[in-house]
């Protein structure tokens, strides 16, 4: 008589645990993923302001006064600044609004603004993007939080 003193394989419940393991690491690492994805977007407004807000600081040194609008600075119309998730980046009164809305944007931010306020003293300006912004502060980049 042969005895088989191995078994060979995993058992049911071994398996059914890796499993479950496997599905709380995804649990977690999906949302997580998601918010990366999201923030993401929001960025892409942050580089597309980044022409803007040059103009808008070379227009006030100029003149002593914040520009009217994208004409007043030299930029395309707002709508003409657009990216995969930015329908537009418009400049009114030295602010810079940054909307996202275009069919590639996520809905957490479909109908949300980017707004950037200037801020001019001693020769230098600084940025505040959270007074007028309708983006929830968790995907804001870093340089935006307060």
């Amino acid at each position: 008589m042969q005895r088989r003193d191995s078994l060979n394989g995993f058992t049911l419940i071994e398996l059914m645990i890796v499993v479950a393991i496997i599905a709380i690491l995804a649990a977690i690492a999906i949302p997580a993923y998601q918010n990366y994805l999201i923030r993401a977007q929001v960025s892409e407004g942050m580089v597309l302001a980044d022409g803007a807000k040059t103009a808008v600081w070379d227009f006030f040194a100029q003149n002593g006064r914040p520009p009217e609008n994208n004409l007043s600075v030299g930029l395309a119309q707002a709508a003409s600044i657009s990216g995969n998730y930015v329908s537009s980046v418009t400049v009114t009164g030295g602010q810079i609004k940054v909307a996202y809305g275009t069919a590639q944007a996520n809905t957490a931010i479909a109908s949300d603004f980017l707004v950037l306020s200037p801020a001019f003293s001693n020769g230098s300006v600084s940025w505040n993007c959270t007074t007028y912004t309708t983006i929830p502060a968790g995907y804001l980049p870093s340089s935006c939080r307060n």
